[in-house]
């Protein structure tokens, strides 16, 4: 009799709580376009945030056709981004591609012959025959077209002017006036690229360059070349974001500091800025990982463009990425600061990159890119956890029409994983898991964590020994400072004074334990230590709901053995 009771109200608890839960919270429709910004947001035409999550699709480099149609029909690739969590591609173009007529009516396979590409174009006709003979410029539309018919977003980047790989100082394509980079003639490309797909509801954004740079490079023609793309492109295709890059290989927009960009438009205009380790040089190996990710978001804020969220415009991303093998340490140590970084502030991104092989890059053949997503072949992806790490970074945690109620919380997110900090029962200790399941949490003035909605609150109980949850949460070890200067330690103090961090065990158990890696050592990797304290307004009501289940389940159970 008592196991059919218990039988029964799980039903009921089925019938009518979980189920009216996982009813309500499944995802949305198709964000409505076009898109348009909404102080430092990018959102729909319902006013709801839609958070960019791209990824790098190069198309810029001789061959003037996107990477990989040789290998895979651009169907498979277009429904595999998809699959792997990205609901956007930041597609390149070379500026001749649409500014050369020779160039442009040139057939695919009489571009990949006149370079030598004969096993390319085989893999081509085989996987691809619809593109095979198409001019460039119809190709490059295919593969538009297609990413479109499949829903997803689209930002097309004039990446270069002469096709070729980028970029150095002195290829002639940096700045204005350079010997391949005319501004009439990109004007003339900005406008006819934005007509070109004035009617293809998924194409959302233009990029205007890709990385200015060089010797010839100044605020002054930046401003006056800058604005003349934002208008060409509003002009020829208003539905558009307009993105617009600054100066040092998109590293520097420190000068709106002083002087705004001014524009006859509203509601269009997003930032762009790049961040890769060797943005840093070698300092993620040669100094204290710490203090090297202190210096490093300092500059990103200050000087990169993230103050430019204070002042009301979307940061956009557009290139961030690590070798996929994971055995660069200065890509390593320079992700976890980045992801720590991107999740705080909650940007808008694009992955650097799908590749994961070029048809001709720099005189190569079938060069690997071992940044990209795919392994050589186009088969597979080359590091599945590396999905699972960006992850968290691919949803909105905040901004309009994320929650429906709109209740501010923090969520504790460790970069190294990608996961955040999660309670499964009272009876169990926290974990590291997925961060749409994460608890929401209060941030008290007093630098106490407590759950949102109880009295229960992130307790220091021993060295190397689980973090606890207490409803005794005045003392010392309740109070948890973002101490180092990544301000990604979690510090408290034990009862015998002794000061720890929240730390990570092998089975993602959340710990406390000595604080590593402060400062000084360049050889001590500080990752597993490094937490975040983040805002969301994501709606946690279904998670705590059913995590209260399981509490009741839990503690239903607990009295049925103690019964019989």
């Amino acid at each position: 009799m008592r196991i059919f009771s218990y039988s029964f109200l799980s039903i009921l608890i089925i019938l009518h709580v979980i189920l009216p839960i996982l009813i309500t919270n499944r995802h949305g429709s198709v964000a409505a376009r076009p898109l348009s910004t909404d102080s430092r947001w990018i959102v729909d035409e319902s006013g709801q945030r839609v958070k960019l999550s791209c990824v790098n699709w190069v198309t810029h480099l001789e061959t003037m056709l996107a990477e990989g149609l040789s290998k895979q029909p651009v169907d498979v690739i277009s429904k595999q981004i998809l699959s792997m969590g990205f609901n956007c591609v930041r597609l390149t173009w070379p500026l001749y591609l649409f500014t050369n007529d020779t160039l442009a009516n040139l057939t695919v396979r009489k571009s990949f012959q006149k370079l030598g590409l004969l096993e390319s174009v085989a893999g081509i006709q085989a996987n691809n025959p619809s593109i095979i003979d198409l001019p460039l410029i119809n190709a490059y539309q295919a593969v538009v077209s297609n990413l479109d018919s499949n829903n997803v977003m689209i930002i097309l980047d004039n990446h270069i002017s002469k096709p070729g790989w980028c970029c150095s100082d002195f290829d002639g394509n940096g700045f204005f006036g350079d010997v391949y980079f005319k501004p009439e003639m990109w004007l003339k490309g900005l406008t006819k690229v934005a007509t070109m797909f004035n009617e293809t509801k998924n194409v959302v954004g233009m990029s205007l360059r890709n990385e200015l740079r060089g010797p010839k490079q100044n605020s002054n023609d930046w401003y006056r070349y800058m604005q003349q793309g934002a208008e060409a492109v509003h002009s020829a295709n208003p539905n558009l974001l307009v993105i617009v890059s600054g100066l040092s290989y998109d590293r520097d927009l420190s000068f709106l500091l002083k002087q705004p960009l001014k524009l006859t438009f509203t509601g269009k205009l997003v930032f762009e800025a790049h961040w890769y380790a060797f943005s840093d040089g070698s300092a993620w190996i040669d100094g204290n990982p710490n203090q090297v990710c202190g210096r490093a978001v300092e500059y990103m804020m200050n000087k990169a463009g993230g103050f430019l969220l204070a002042q009301g415009y979307p940061l956009f991303v557009s290139e961030f990425g690590i070798d996929q093998r994971e055995t660069n340490d200065n890509d390593n140590r320079y992700f976890n600061c980045f992801m720590g970084w991107a999740a705080e502030n909650d940007l808008d991104s694009a992955l650097w990159t799908l590749v994961g092989s070029y048809y001709l890059r720099e005189g190569v053949v079938g060069l690997e890119e071992f940044y990209g997503l795919y392994d050589w072949n186009w088969g597979k992806t080359r590091n599945p956890s590396f999905l699972q790490k960006i992850a968290a970074l691919q949803s909105p945690l905040q901004g309009p029409g994320v929650s429906n109620n709109r209740r501010p919380h923090k969520i504790i997110y460790h970069p190294a994983s990608g996961l955040c900090v999660l309670r499964k029962s009272l009876f169990e200790p926290l974990k590291l898991g997925p961060c749409p399941m994460s608890e929401a949490w209060e941030y008290s003035a007093r630098n106490v964590l407590t759950i949102k909605g109880t009295y229960f609150c992130l307790q220091a109980d021993k060295m190397g020994k689980p973090a606890k949850l207490s409803i005794l949460c005045s003392g010392d070890n309740t109070k948890w400072e973002a101490i180092s200067d990544s301000k990604m330690h979690l510090a408290s103090k034990l009862d015998n004074g002794s000061v720890v961090c929240l730390d990570v065990d092998s089975d993602n158990t959340v710990i406390t334990d000595k604080c590593r890696c402060m400062n000084g050592d360049k050889k001590c990797d500080p990752g597993k230590q490094w937490f975040k304290i983040v805002n969301s307004t994501h709606d946690a009501r279904a998670t705590n709901s059913l995590l209260a289940i399981k509490d009741a389940t839990d503690l239903v159970q607990e009295v049925m053995l103690t019964s019989f």
